[in-house]
């Protein structure tokens, strides 16, 4: 099979060695020409897993049309912020028919809309087009091929089946579902309980604390998802408990690595400056935040880690409104 994977950061980089390693020959677009030409010439991603062979199979271009033409895999791997902006300019070089794989973990700002749902709109193509892989998946340690798992869901599960199969490697196995509701929710939600759970170990809480937000994160995840049509055991899976648990307890993790920073007391501002990578996120608090209010669900979680990112709210006053809200049954 022929992938195109759009996005050259640490996971599309990851993620095309993982296609290679799987037979397909594969095309990695890099927004900056110096990086498509050092992969070319090297193999390795200069910027990201630059001790990572990225396999004969792959090679990179800076120019998205060369890469989509005639992929069968259209592999997506930008921030979430920058998809719809993106999407309008490669539309047209979609071949018929070929599967849009979304990798990405928010909730657009503004529309509120998951990130499969921009896809069909930006790239106007039908939904069983569009599959989503989630998971436990940081990508330093998928470059190293240790084992990992991840879920590969489409409305189509056919189609599912067939991303399963061209990514599956003896390090990395997927998974199929067809809950693409729960498994982008889980994604995108874990992101900003992961931000708490960095500001807490930051601030030197226990264990108790952190188990806390585990597990109370979760609930308010699946209370969204319920809301919005999901399948609530989506979220005892890969897709939801495994990538919670991945995200917040590693310190590969992006976001609990961003919230240790404004943990330390840094702004928004100087804990960006002091981040080398996205933290999907902090961006998606507030799209998290409106969509749950939209939908009458209670996140206290989200609602004070937005706080925190963006009101400027020292995080020891926001741990004390998370632990004074008034008690309920669980």
């Amino acid at each position: 099979m022929r992938a195109a994977v759009l996005g050259a950061g640490s996971w599309g980089s990851a993620f095309a060695k993982i296609l290679g390693d799987a037979g397909n020959d594969v095309v990695l677009w890099a927004r900056r020409p110096e990086i498509a030409a050092a992969i070319r010439d090297t193999g390795r991603n200069p910027e990201y897993l630059e001790n990572t062979p990225l396999g004969e199979r792959v090679t990179a271009t800076a120019s998205a049309t060369e890469a989509i033409k005639g992929a069968e895999l259209v592999v997506l791997a930008v921030p979430s912020q920058t998809l719809r902006v993106n999407l309008g300019d490669w539309a047209a070089d979609l071949t018929e028919d070929s599967t849009l794989v979304s990798l990405m973990k928010g909730i657009e700002l503004g529309t509120t809309q998951r990130m499969s749902q921009v896809i069909v709109e930006a790239a106007r193509v039908a939904p069983d087009r569009v599959a989503v892989v989630s998971g436990p998946n940081l990508a330093g340690e998928i470059a190293l091929e240790q084992p990992a798992a991840t879920v590969v869901a489409c409305s189509d599960i056919d189609r599912a089946t067939r991303v399963q199969h061209a990514i599956t490697t003896p390090y990395f196995r997927p998974y199929t579902n067809d809950d693409v509701v729960g498994c982008e929710l889980g994604g995108a939600v874990k992101n900003v309980i992961a931000l708490a759970f960095g500001i807490a170990h930051a601030m030197g809480l226990g264990d108790n604390t952190k188990a806390m937000l585990i597990t109370r994160g979760l609930a308010e995840t699946a209370r969204l998802g319920v809301a919005l049509g999901a399948d609530p055991l989506t979220f005892s899976g890969l897709a939801g408990l495994g990538d919670l648990v991945g995200t917040c307890m590693s310190p590969l993790s992006r976001n609990r690595t961003f919230g240790e920073h404004l943990g330390r007391g840094k702004s928004l501002e100087q804990a960006q400056a002091a981040t080398r990578y996205t933290a999907e996120g902090v961006k998606s608090c507030l799209a998290i935040r409106d969509l749950a209010r939209s939908h009458g669900v209670e996140m206290p979680i989200t609602e004070q880690v937005e706080r925190v990112c963006h009101e400027g709210v020292d995080p020891k006053v926001a741990v004390a409104a998370l632990m004074s809200r008034s008690t309920k049954a669980e």
